[in-house]
């Protein structure tokens, strides 16, 4: 997977993330607001591989 896709994939988890424990919150529903947490943390986790994939890239690009 590029670094672009993990970004974007990792936005979208955390987006839907936030509104997942959004509605758990409004709900009372204690599994949902977890499940939105988790997914809001994979979401961070992408965005940083894809972060770091282009940090890689560009310093092998500079050699």
């Amino acid at each position: 997977m590029g670094s672009m896709s993990d970004k974007v994939k990792g936005a979208a988890n955390e987006v839907a993330g936030k509104a997942k424990q959004a509605v758990g919150k409004a709900t009372d529903n204690d599994r949902l607001r977890a499940e939105g947490a988790g997914q809001e943390a994979k979401g961070k986790t992408q965005k940083a591989v894809g972060n770091a994939k282009d940090a890689v890239k560009g310093a092998v690009d500079r050699m």
